[in-house]
């Protein structure tokens, strides 16, 4: 389908860019602001004393600072930016585990954040303890993990370690067993942070894969990555993030020149 024109869409110039019709995902001037002490208090006893007295001093730290966004249906959306840049706080709010301070989000469909994986994950439960703790916590039902329970352990590719205590396990076998659980059912915007950066090179495929088929079928893809190599090959268009600014959006070809150019 061709890039909608500006004429094409109601969106004023700065949100437009992506394929005819609505958007799945639209940010609107979107800042996220934080609270952070101005003097970080010895320990808990200090903070204490200090919280008591009313001698404790914050200043405003803006994690995003109006953020304009639209990303179509069946898009990869490339995200790159130094440590500290705000691209976790991004995925957080598509997410809705955080609320921006200014400004609108609006979705279209479903969203499964893959911000941390295994972060539901017990170290003492085994993995098939796992897969249903983790399951439901994603808001999977029994009767759906009982039909999909096989599928997603061959997909892992854990064996016979499916029995055995998670803290057997090494990292590459928690975050397989983890995508697997996590990427079982179908959402229509995907968050995905750094998740190939766990694994081998055959499990990043299996990775890469699978978001390509959830983008065939139509699903959002937001991507993190701090690898330009990843973002070059899954998307075409992209953002640079910096202090919580959106330096520029565009091509991903162009925003990785522009982005690592910088760090040169």
């Amino acid at each position: 389908m061709p890039i909608a024109s500006e004429t094409q869409t109601a969106l004023r110039p700065e949100v437009a860019g992506f394929e005819a019709g609505e958007p799945a995902v639209l940010l609107e001037g979107v800042s996220v602001r934080f609270r952070v002490p101005r003097e970080r208090p010895a320990g808990l006893k200090e903070f204490a004393i200090r919280w008591a007295q009313g001698r404790l001093e914050y200043r405003d730290h803006w994690a995003l600072r109006g953020l304009d966004l639209a990303l179509a249906p069946g898009e990869i959306f490339g995200v790159v930016g130094p440590n500290g840049a705000g691209k976790s706080t991004l995925l957080k709010v598509i997410a809705g585990v955080l609320h921006p301070t200014q400004g609108s989000l609006r979705l279209r469909g479903s969203v499964a954040p893959l911000l941390e994986l295994g972060a539901g994950f017990h170290s003492e439960l085994t993995g098939r303890e796992n897969v249903y703790l983790y399951g439901t916590l994603l808001g999977n039902t029994r009767r759906q993990l009982d039909a999909w329970y096989d599928e997603m352990v061959e997909y892992a590719e854990v064996g016979e370690f499916i029995d055995s205590p998670l803290r057997t396990y090494s990292s590459g076998m928690i975050a397989r067993l983890a995508f697997a659980v996590a990427t079982q059912r179908f959402a229509d915007v995907l968050l995905v942070d750094e998740v190939l950066a766990v694994g081998d090179v055959h499990f990043q495929e299996k990775c890469r894969e699978r978001m390509e088929a959830f983008r065939r079928r139509g699903a959002t893809i937001v991507l993190v990555s701090h690898d330009p190599g990843l973002i070059a090959r899954m998307c075409r268009r992209g953002m640079w993030l910096e202090g919580g600014v959106a330096r520029a959006i565009g091509p991903a070809a162009e925003i990785l020149d522009q982005y690592l150019a910088s760090e040169g």
